[in-house]
């Protein structure tokens, strides 16, 4: 009977010291920065902009960086940072699907036209057959790739394929072009070794490559790749969130968007 009873107390103490270190977190949280993850270049560089614009409106902003793709949504869906900024939609929704993460759009930011660029040719039209071409190993910007190899006439992608097309999805390719897959920011290294490659704005400007100069070829403004604020589901009433969407959807950040990436880098909002 006695054992019965300290088991019991145990658990109630047990209970109470969670409900009170779960106070205390929530207390400490609302006094703590909202911690956001970039990639290095163009996207830690607006968040910096962003991050003195917020701090006006009483919004305090801890920036992360990421040197890849991958651990910005591991780290987001894992709650070791509260929102992120590096990637498009159909790279969020893609991700979502593929490692059932609870993450969603809360706004969007930029747009970076992807871009083809070479060090050994100066018109696609010149590219010689069996050419090695480079491009993004992650499903959507393998897409983006070869949407813009078939509209520089290069390729043909099976009809319908859009948005999801692979590279089984090419049915024809008259240069018998050899593409290779590489992780999205390893892609300006290989210049050197490959005819042409497919690199995406933000890795190609911290290369020193301005994708209106020196791009053989440029998606438009057009495009559907927008970039995103990402968050977890159960921030998405956070009136933390809505303060950043509001500093970065600033006049302040879009005057320096322009002035900063000039016509390589457009706002979305």
């Amino acid at each position: 009977m006695k054992t019965k009873k300290i088991v019991s107390l145990v658990i109630i103490i047990s209970l109470l010291s969670a409900l009170l270190v779960g106070c205390s977190s929530s207390a400490t949280k609302k006094d703590e920065p909202l911690k956001v993850g970039v990639t290095a270049g163009p996207h830690a560089e607006i968040m910096e902009v962003v991050q003195k614009a917020a701090e006006k409106q009483g919004l305090k902003i801890k920036i992360v960086e990421f040197n890849d793709y991958i651990q910005p949504n591991v780290a987001l869906n894992q709650g070791d940072i509260d929102v992120n900024s590096f990637q498009h939609l159909p790279y969020l929704e893609n991700i979502v699907k593929d490692r059932k993460y609870e993450l969603i759009s809360a706004a969007k930011t930029i747009i970076f036209p992807m871009g083809i660029y070479s060090k050994k040719i100066k018109n696609l039209k010149d590219i010689p057959d069996n050419a090695v071409f480079a491009m993004p190993n992650d499903p959507t910007n393998a897409a983006r790739a070869l949407l813009l190899l078939q509209r520089e006439g290069l390729i043909k992608l099976k009809p319908g394929s859009g948005a999801k097309s692979a590279i089984t999805d090419i049915v024809s390719n008259p240069k018998n072009l050899k593409i290779k897959e590489l992780d999205a920011a390893l892609i300006p290294r290989s210049l050197d070794d490959v005819a042409a490659a497919a690199i995406n704005t933000n890795y190609a400007m911290t290369a020193g490559l301005h994708p209106t100069k020196n791009s053989l070829a440029i998606e438009d403004g057009n495009s559907p790749y927008a970039n995103i604020l990402a968050i977890h589901k159960k921030n998405k009433d956070n009136p933390k969130i809505k303060q950043l969407i509001k500093a970065y959807q600033s006049a302040e950040v879009k005057k320096f968007v322009k002035e900063k990436y000039k016509d390589a880098m457009i706002t979305a909002w």
